[in-house]
């Protein structure tokens, strides 16, 4: 297994820890008392505010992210092998998108716009890999 194809697997796990950030703490309360509603867990999300509600979208964009970076790693490697550009920019991504999260939760949107746009950009290189190779 490559560090690029590991970083698939990160890049699934992501959206995961962000849902978690967005319940942690409520897990034990009850719902009448704003607690955690796992009958209505997306519902609950949903009127979610600040840094739970930022979370939440964190992890939805996490989710819309992971497609194409899977893709992207994955054709690369089967047009031109496992590269170690492939594995750099891939660790890239996973690093711009765990700092995208930290920035999202934490309210600061301007640098995750910006962060955003840098992880996207690694994306893309990972995909035109083999233009330039093959």
């Amino acid at each position: 297994m490559t560090i690029a194809i590991f970083c698939i697997l990160l890049a699934a796990i992501m959206p995961i820890v962000c849902a978690g950030l967005a319940k942690r703490g409520k897990f034990g309360i009850p719902r009448s008392q704003g607690g955690y509603d796992n009958l209505d867990p997306r519902g609950w999300l949903e009127r979610q505010e600040g840094a739970r509600k930022w979370a939440n979208n964190a992890q939805a964009n996490s989710w819309e992210a992971l497609p194409f970076f899977g893709l992207a790693v994955l054709s690369t490697h089967m047009l031109v092998g496992a590269t170690l550009l492939a594995n750099v920019l891939a660790v890239s991504f996973i690093v711009l998108r765990s700092l995208y999260v930290y920035l999202y939760v934490t309210g600061k949107q301007a640098a995750r716009s910006g962060v955003w746009t840098l992880a996207f950009a690694a994306n893309v290189a990972i995909f035109l890999i083999p233009v330039f190779r093959g």
